[in-house]
């Protein structure tokens, strides 16, 4: 058969994969700033006179020893002890034995859920820095969501072509644009500081915000740069290190410099209050401000101060999914955003559980999330299967559409059931495989309604598979019962055929009934599919996120499913590729 020509789709073309490494965009040798207007120039000059600083305080070296001090007076004697240099103050503080390299970065090993660490070995780092400034997220799946944040948060080989610390900020932008802020944070600090670049050292600043984590800035300060955002974080830190009256000498000073104003500096003045013979307490108020920014949100987060709901309007959506993780923001704040943050892969079945689980002991939790926290206990605890399933139904919720963190929530629960017939079988199965419990969905095979969607996500989740299905058996699912039916029909077959489940004709004929065009080539396909063949584990995730540059799964081709799933199939991950097409019955 002669595949048809697909039409190109915007968000493939955009990618101009040919020229992704020559010809990168404006701008984009670094990250774009998420600080407020104006946080990422040099701050202006004083408009008095300054006073004259010694050459080494005013031009400090770019390792990270501190500078020499100047001469007590300009006729005090030298000390007959020679002055140590840079570098020797540099080894003094960080013996060579200590020191990490840059040939290998980040803080998730195999053992911890981590990616190989050769799992871009082969690849062309430039590329593959170019792709992930161009991934969008969030991405529709929660699973390829997992799956890449796995794979940035991995212990990896740096590619060829790049510096290391450069490749640690790549990744970690991305992480943050995702709202994998812990995890973001954790790979800028798999650097050390003396191997900070300018890229590095900007997402550094918007990570440690992200967790809010204004302490984390402070060994920074001394890569950073003269941005006002440093200027303020050199302030803060200084009242942080327990001399809060210098510190908030620097705060007047910056005041008085124009290099902040309004909240960004009473955010920094309420930090520096905080150090330990700080005496000023200030009063933060939201009235006048319009746009959330990371600055705002970290130092407010960092100093306890709730941010208006309404001001989470003004930002990406990553900044909820910070919220949903963050450790400082109290457990009833956290509730409001958390389903939202399970469904994209943020927070996991059980850190999700756990959650609902401390809201039952926290004042102000929402009637209705300490309603939902106890129906969730309920489904766990009731005596019996009647009652928990009812529960676990309260848990979903009344509306015509059940949200996909609520079937997270609800996964350990359901997989506890009995198996028997059930009305909510399609559910209780979607929910099972959204935490990844494949075993416990399978057992249901026997009582769900023949071709349904509980029998279709069982058919592509089932790890045990190993005949290939029918091609009668693969034409007789029914696209369920909600949804785009047809649209359905032609995921699972393209899933069934990117995992090999299907007879090589089975899937040239079920190409051609559905119209699904596998065989359509394009710049992304071949990359892909290299990177696939190379056994490039990394580069095949960031390129499979690359496929998906869309807001629902509605908008992802089913030929573009079937390449995702085939190219992780063929570079041993399996299993993601198999939650991957499942999620898609669940959610088209």
């Amino acid at each position: 058969m002669v595949p048809r020509r697909s039409p190109r789709r915007p968000l493939i073309v955009a990618l101009a994969l040919g020229g992704i490494a020559l010809a990168p965009a404006i701008g984009q040798d670094r990250p774009e700033s998420l600080l407020p207007p104006g946080f990422s120039d040099p701050a202006p000059a004083p408009s008095a006179r300054p006073t004259t600083l010694p050459d080494a305080a005013a031009s400090p070296a770019a390792t990270d020893a501190p500078a020499p001090l100047p001469s007590a007076s300009p006729t005090a004697t030298p000390s007959p002890t020679p002055t140590p240099d840079a570098a020797m103050l540099a080894l003094y503080e960080m013996p060579l034995a200590a020191r990490r390299s840059l040939d290998l970065v980040g803080p998730a090993t195999p053992r911890e859920g981590g990616l190989a660490a050769d799992a871009f070995a082969g690849a062309n780092g430039p590329l593959v820095e170019g792709l992930m400034r161009r991934v969008a997220a969030p991405l529709p799946s929660r699973w390829l969501s997992i799956l890449l944040r796995r794979t940035l948060a991995s212990r990896l080989t740096t590619p060829r072509g790049v510096d290391g610390a450069d490749f640690a900020a790549e990744r970690a932008w991305l992480l943050l644009r995702m709202g994998e802020a812990a995890a973001a944070r954790g790979v800028v600090q798999g650097v050390d500081t003396a191997n900070y670049t300018p890229k590095l050292t900007q997402v550094a600043m918007n990570a440690m915000l992200a967790t809010g984590d204004v302490g984390g800035l402070c060994p920074l300060t001394a890569s950073g740069t003269g941005e006002r955002g440093w200027v303020l974080a050199r302030a803060m830190c200084t009242s942080l290190s327990g001399n809060a009256r210098e510190g908030g000498r620097q705060i007047t000073a910056a005041r008085r410099r124009r290099v902040a104003s309004g909240i960004d500096l009473l955010l920094a003045q309420k930090v520096a209050g905080a150090g330990g013979d700080g005496r000023q307490a200030v009063t933060i108020e939201w009235n006048d401000v319009v746009q959330l920014t990371s600055w705002r949100w970290g130092l407010a987060t960092a100093t306890g101060v709730a941010v208006p709901d309404a001001l989470y309007d003004t930002a990406g959506p990553q900044m909820r999914h910070w919220r949903s993780i963050a450790a400082g923001v109290p457990v009833a704040l956290r509730l409001p955003v958390a389903d939202a943050a399970a469904a994209q892969g943020v927070l996991s079945n059980l850190a999700l559980v756990d959650l609902y689980a401390a809201a039952l002991d926290e004042e102000g939790t929402a009637p209705a999330d300490r309603g939902t926290a106890q129906d969730l206990a309920t489904a766990y605890a009731d005596r019996t299967a009647v009652g928990r399933i009812a529960a676990i139904r309260a848990v979903w919720g009344s509306g015509p559409q059940i949200p996909y963190g609520r079937l997270v929530l609800t996964a350990r629960a359901a997989a506890r059931l009995p198996i028997a017939e059930s009305a909510a079988a399609d559910l209780l199965v979607s929910s099972m495989l959204s935490a990844g419990l494949d075993r416990a969905a399978v057992r249901w095979r026997s009582v769900v309604p023949s071709e349904g969607d509980a029998w279709a996500m069982i058919a592509l989740a089932d790890p045990d598979a190993r005949a290939p299905l029918s091609y009668s058996d693969m034409s007789g699912y029914g696209g369920g019962g909600g949804g785009d039916t047809r649209f359905k029909q032609r995921l699972f077959f393209a899933g069934l055929a990117g995992l090999g489940r299907l007879a090589p004709d089975d899937v040239e004929r079920g190409a051609e009934v559905m119209d699904v065009r596998i065989g359509t080539a394009n710049s992304w396909t071949r990359v892909l599919d290299r990177a696939a063949a190379n056994g490039e584990q990394g580069t095949v995730v960031v390129l499979a996120a690359i496929g998906m540059q869309t807001g629902a799964w509605r908008g992802v081709p089913p030929e573009m499913l079937y390449r995702i799933v085939g190219a992780l199939r063929a570079v041993g991950l399996e299993g993601e590729a198999r939650m991957i097409a499942a999620e898609a019955i669940a959610r088209a």
